[in-house]
């Protein structure tokens, strides 16, 4: 399993080493906000001692599992998700996990998306009595209203509210998060915030070269998106925004580092737009540093990944007032926070950082000094003492016949 730059890869367990099944029907090299998140923990469990089964959707024909002494890659069979054709999501699969669990069972599953493998996961575990953890990584009773299914917002609640209330405690990226499921009538919430990595994303990745390509000087301001190019992330007003700022500033840039379904039309519509496409690694933590602001007008984040990263690569951040923005963004210190869903508001705090350089480049290196203290260890750690906590707590409460030795040592 390739190892993931910025974790300390010999760090040592605070506990008996697990064996813990992970179940996510989104992983790399998928590139999205849940994939990378999920790559981290499993790096951050393995780094620690644990072992690792890795349960996801086979994402093409020619796709093998990995394999190793602390990793097992476990693919099962897909289909291409609704609107979204280049994600494949898992079909069930509850025979085949009892199968597999049977001849091997973890201490702990972990379940990080609730598609049809998810559900299949959970169904599984509780029949063997495996203990189970979930994840709430996206709002998908929120997106329902940008793919003209508004009227599923109320199922799709009461279905998750079902699928997290099977499993021994949710785990959730912000306390904003916790008391919206809370509300949902969701329990046994667990807050567990996300890192991020300053050795990758750093400021130092700046490239002249790179900006020459976008036919911008060093004088010149480049606004930068990174994210799914999709309805749910809110572009029309990031458009918006962008040609309010060009009336102070015509000579602007905007580039857009992703892909998605709206793509296409956005480009027609906005030739003058650089778009990027899918960018990884060393390559996307360039453009980040390329770039001089950051605009990120989604409402529909449970967390928002890619804000840390452009904090992390000093440059000073516009979103709305939620998700790790509320989480991290100091006002007028490290960046700028628009009223939730306030598309005049937005507009304001964009044109408000862009006409002032000066300002704008002192919340970026505030920005990047904040970044510094948001250590993926520090949640790797957390995370390792709640699965701890789990496993010892459940068999405590739970039948000796369904009780597990502890693995030695690796």
């Amino acid at each position: 399993m390739k190892d993931i730059p910025g974790l300390l890869l010999d760090h040592p367990s605070s506990g008996p080493a697990l064996r813990v099944a992970v179940v996510t029907e989104t992983y790399p090299p998928e590139v999205n906000g849940v994939a990378m998140t999920a790559q981290r923990m499993v790096q951050g469990l393995i780094c620690r001692y644990h072992q690792v089964q890795l349960i996801r959707p086979r994402q093409n024909h020619e796709e093998q599992g990995e394999s190793s002494v602390s990793f097992d890659e476990v693919l099962v069979h897909s289909v291409p998700m609704p609107r979204y054709q280049d994600l494949r999501m898992g079909l069930p699969a509850k025979a085949e996990l009892l199968a597999l669990w049977k001849r091997r069972r973890p201490h702990l599953v972990q379940v990080v998306t609730e598609g049809p493998l998810g559900w299949s996961a959970i169904a599984a575990a509780k029949q063997l009595r495996l203990p189970v953890i979930s994840e709430f990584h996206t709002n998908f009773h929120a997106y329902s209203r940008y793919y003209g299914a508004a009227l599923m917002s109320k199922a799709i609640g009461m279905y998750l509210r079902w699928f997290h209330n099977r499993s021994h405690c949710t785990l959730v990226p912000t306390e904003a998060v916790r008391h919206e499921l809370a509300g949902m009538g969701i329990r046994n919430l667990q807050v567990l915030s996300r890192g991020v990595d300053t050795q990758l994303f750093h400021p130092s990745r700046w490239n002249k070269l790179l900006r020459q390509s976008w036919g911008v000087s060093d004088k010149r301001l480049v606004v930068l998106y990174v994210g799914r190019i999709a309805a749910e992330k809110n572009l029309h007003l990031l458009m918006d925004a962008f040609r309010q700022m060009q009336i102070v500033r015509p000579s602007m840039k905007l580039v857009m580092v992703g892909d998605g379904p709206e793509r296409a039309k956005l480009q027609a519509m906005h030739p003058d737009v650089i778009f990027a496409g899918m960018r990884m690694g060393e390559d996307l933590a360039e453009h980040y540093a390329s770039a001089d602001l950051f605009l990120f007008p989604s409402i529909t984040e449970t967390f928002g990944n890619v804000v840390l990263e452009a904090m992390a690569s000093g440059l000073p951040v516009v979103a709305y007032d939620c998700a790790a923005a509320r989480e991290h963004i100091r006002h007028g210190e490290n960046g700028l926070r628009a009223a939730f869903d306030d598309a005049h508001d937005f507009i304001s705090k964009a044109q408000r950082l862009g006409a002032n350089v000066d300002d704008a480049r002192r919340m970026g290196l505030n920005a990047r000094t904040t970044a510094e203290k948001i250590d993926w260890n520090r949640v790797h750690d957390r995370f390792e003492r709640l699965i701890s906590d789990t496993v010892q707590q459940w068999e405590r409460c739970h039948d000796r016949k369904a009780r597990l030795s502890f693995v030695p040592d690796l």
